[in-house]
């Protein structure tokens, strides 16, 4: 992920004002909470590529020999395996 903690955390709590103020959520319980709640949301979607790459390296393992030998180009094979996940799960990145 790209983003630290930090920064979604201050991204959460902005997204949270701005629908109060704008009056789209009301609160009814702490708000504490909800922008914890919305954080972990955000942090969840932010990080599904990354998941996403560490499957395909995972993948990729099974092809050591022929990458080390030059058989197989990392990076093209990498892409391919990634876009074939993607599509497969209809993830948007």
């Amino acid at each position: 992920m790209r983003l630290s903690k930090e920064r979604v955390r201050h991204m959460a709590e902005s997204l949270v004002g701005r629908l109060q103020q704008e009056g789209h959520i009301e609160l009814v319980g702490e708000r504490k909470a909800f922008v914890d709640a919305l954080g972990h949301a955000m942090t969840d979607e932010l990080s599904v590529e990354d998941r996403v790459n560490a499957e395909v390296r995972q993948m990729l393992k099974v092809y050591e020999k022929q990458i080390e030998q030059g058989q197989v180009d990392y990076q093209k094979m990498f892409q391919k395996v990634k876009q074939k996940l993607v599509r497969e799960r209809g993830i948007i990145l």
